[in-house]
């Protein structure tokens, strides 16, 4: 069965019929379930607007029929059913490319993961190169689960820059110079399926919002801490793009008045002074060896004075940034991922601080901060589930 076939199919009907209004009803809640995956009864009656008597009631015509799957619970230390789509053959695939890695996953419709498999890339690859291991790596992954080309729907791509939505092309700024001109065409040639682009802290945030511990929360800022510092907002329910598609550029963000040149031409941005480069240079010097995020995250939880010194100088700048931010769009979560995530309080603390410091008080009390729930899969998640979500309307 496909997004829209079976008793899901749109079509002429009477409006005023009871049969029609159960049909629309049906359709909010199928459509609830492909944009936020399994959602509770009481989650399903809040989205849809419809009572909690109305969706018991279609969540059980609709298991008897085979569209939905459901499973007891505990939400909110109360028991429930929780309520997903079933499997319909089609897979969503979401790709995640980073400094040094590619990242795939493969879904279905209901929000169930198949098949993820990652790989390592070189410092500085080739592009062209990149795409090509990608692609061989899906079909790999396709041919091992006994998968049929037909049943992928699109391959979703995170990429670490800026894209032009009206056309799907990285644009200058983006933290790998690599992939500045590559375009939608290029990356479905490369992987033979139709293809949707976005950059990877939009991507990492719509994973929290429809894969995480934090499904269904309607304000949430997504914060990547890397070599760049990226931001993906969800406002009001909705990935937030603004004009272009240039949003979350939080590395960007002046913070040091009489800072060093940014690589984007402006003086002192929160990248020159809190990104893992910078961290890794200034820990660097005078050490025996070269070190990476790893010895960072390993130093840290160690206590290591120098290493603690450097995370929280670049948290309290990361956290003023972050109150920049939530002074004008007062998000309820504000979460960090990236590499440097398994350094826990030792770098939420500072960055709290950073907040509390700058934010309205009233906001900065209310914001919840926390590491990432998905980790380094919550990009790769989010391609997927920005491929399900584009579903109906490719279907409609």
């Amino acid at each position: 069965m496909t997004a829209t076939s079976g008793p899901l199919v749109r079509g002429a009907r009477n409006p005023g019929s009871q049969g029609a209004l159960r049909h629309l009803n049906q359709e909010r809640l199928f459509e609830f379930l492909l944009a936020n995956g399994p959602s509770t009864q009481a989650e399903l009656a809040r989205g849809t607007g419809l009572s909690t008597a109305t969706v018991s009631n279609i969540v059980r015509d609709m298991a008897a029929k085979g569209v939905v799957a459901t499973s007891p619970v505990n939400s909110s230390g109360r028991r429930a059913l929780l309520v997903r789509l079933t499997d319909t053959g089609d897979i969503a695939v979401g790709v995640d490319f980073g400094r040094r890695h590619v990242r795939i996953v493969l879904a279905t419709l209901g929000y169930d993961v198949l098949a993820e498999e990652s790989i390592v890339l070189p410092l500085g690859y080739d592009v062209s190169e990149s795409l090509t291991a990608a692609s061989e790596l899906l079909d790999r992954m396709l041919e091992a689960g006994g998968f049929e080309r037909q049943s992928v729907l699109a391959v979703g791509v995170g990429i670490p820059g800026p894209i032009d939505r009206r056309t799907g092309t990285v644009l200058q700024g983006a933290i790998l110079p690599e992939w500045v001109g590559v375009n939608l065409r290029e990356l479905e040639d490369a992987f033979r399926f139709p293809v949707m682009v976005d950059n990877d802290a939009n991507l990492g945030a719509l994973g929290e919002v429809t894969w995480g511990e934090n499904r269904g929360v309607r304000n949430l800022m997504f914060v990547k801490i890397g070599s760049g510092i990226g931001a993906g907002l969800i406002l009001n329910g909705q990935p937030y793009y603004g004009y272009l598609g240039i949003t979350g550029e939080l590395g960007h963000t002046p913070v040091a008045e009489h800072g060093i040149i940014c690589r984007c031409g402006n003086r002192g941005c929160l990248e020159t002074v809190a990104s893992t480069t910078v961290m890794i240079e200034s820990l660097s010097r005078g050490a025996e060896k070269p070190i990476g995020t790893a010895d960072i995250v390993r130093h840290g939880l160690a206590r290591d004075p120098a290493t603690l010194r450097i995370v929280g100088d670049a948290g309290s700048a990361i956290g003023q940034a972050i109150a920049n931010i939530a002074n004008i769009i007062n998000p309820e979560i504000v979460l960090i991922g990236g590499p440097l995530a398994g350094l826990g309080d030792a770098l939420l603390d500072p960055i709290q601080h950073g907040i509390l410091q700058n934010a309205l008080p009233a906001i900065g009390e209310t914001t919840t901060l926390r590491m990432s729930s998905l980790g380094d899969r919550a990009e790769s998640l989010g391609a997927a589930a920005l491929v399900i979500q584009s579903s109906l309307a490719g279907h409609d």
